[in-house]
């Protein structure tokens, strides 16, 4: 949602702050978990290095010099493991407070919490996007289990929700979106030259990091997230263009309002789609809930609860 009812990664509190909530008595069961986890990472590492004492098989060379499978792996660990161990321990805390309370997270439920991200034209985190779909979802699941679990004893009167529905109901008549991705040049010349390149089949992406001097997209390969014709966030040529490009093509060149060019290239493009009011109160009364709370609560406030540990320590 936007304005005040945009929540995309709300931020912690300490375990113990806010209400008081009932002790989820599954110590067990995520030492198991936890357990297991590390038993599968440890055995995937062995399967990337099959037979390399040390991990000394060569993947790259640079002049002459090697670089090996253990340094490549102890890179991507230093870049990304402490994020993507963060993420699996939050899913795993949530599955199990989810089994605790018998609360279920439907599919329509994440179809909505998608649509409704992707149409949040405004301050959306763009590391949002540069997940595949299904590791997505499975972000957003971990996310309704968490507001449900911290709305679960708060009562909101029915006329309140259909107030809200009745003041919004815009919000959930979502638009046809377009994953987008641009390269921008300084003339008219430099976009007929990024075009032939295209066209004789230089990846987008990689154009984008190399030409575009809008550096902030181009360090994404030109990644700008979903665009919708309405948009108001972005450039008007750029809203007015995305629908018109057929996906895994990519447009003319583009006049900006500052006088640079674009080159637009839609990946996937996310149909549109309108939300009853059925298919919405409960996520309305959950929005108005979670207003209520003192503050925003992120699943690492349950860790203390569960007795938690992990390889970064606190």
């Amino acid at each position: 949602m936007s304005s005040n009812h945009n929540r995309n990664r709300p931020p912690s509190i300490p375990a113990d702050g806010g209400r008081p909530r009932k002790r989820l008595k599954t110590k067990p069961l995520l030492i198991l978990l936890l357990i297991l986890f590390i038993g599968n990472l440890l055995w995937f590492i062995a399967w990337l290095i099959p037979n390399q004492p040390g991990g000394t098989e060569e993947v790259a060379s640079v002049d002459g010099e090697k670089i090996t499978r253990q340094q490549w792996m102890a890179a991507m660990e230093e870049l990304h493991g402490r994020d993507t161990l963060l993420d699996l321990v939050n899913e795993k805390v949530m599955e199990t407070a989810a089994k605790e309370y018998k609360i279920k997270v439907s599919d329509k439920e994440v179809d909505l919490a998608l649509a409704m991200l992707r149409s949040a034209q405004e301050g959306v985190d763009k590391s949002l996007y540069s997940a595949d779909e299904e590791r997505l979802r499975d972000n957003l699941k971990t996310q309704l289990i968490l507001e449900k679990v911290l709305t679960k004893d708060i009562v909101i009167e029915d006329k309140d929700v259909e107030a809200f529905y009745k003041d919004n109901q815009a919000l959930y008549d979502i638009k046809d979106a377009y994953r987008t991705r641009m390269i921008v040049v300084d003339s008219k010349a430099e976009a007929d030259k990024a075009v032939s390149e295209l066209e004789n089949g230089t990846s987008f992406e990689a154009l984008a990091r190399e030409r575009s001097v809008d550096t902030a997209t181009g360090s994404l390969g030109g990644d700008i997230g979903y665009i919708t014709q309405d948009q108001v966030a972005v450039d008007p040529k750029i809203a007015e263009t995305v629908a018109s490009v057929e996906v895994d093509n990519w447009s003319k060149p583009v006049e900006l309002e500052d006088g640079k060019i674009a080159i637009l290239s839609v990946t996937e493009k996310a149909e549109g789609q309108t939300f009853s009011f059925e298919d919405v109160k409960e996520h309305i009364s959950r929005e108005l809930a979670l207003e209520q709370l003192p503050q925003s609560v992120t699943p690492e406030a349950f860790w203390r609860e569960f007795d938690a540990e992990w390889f970064y320590g606190e």
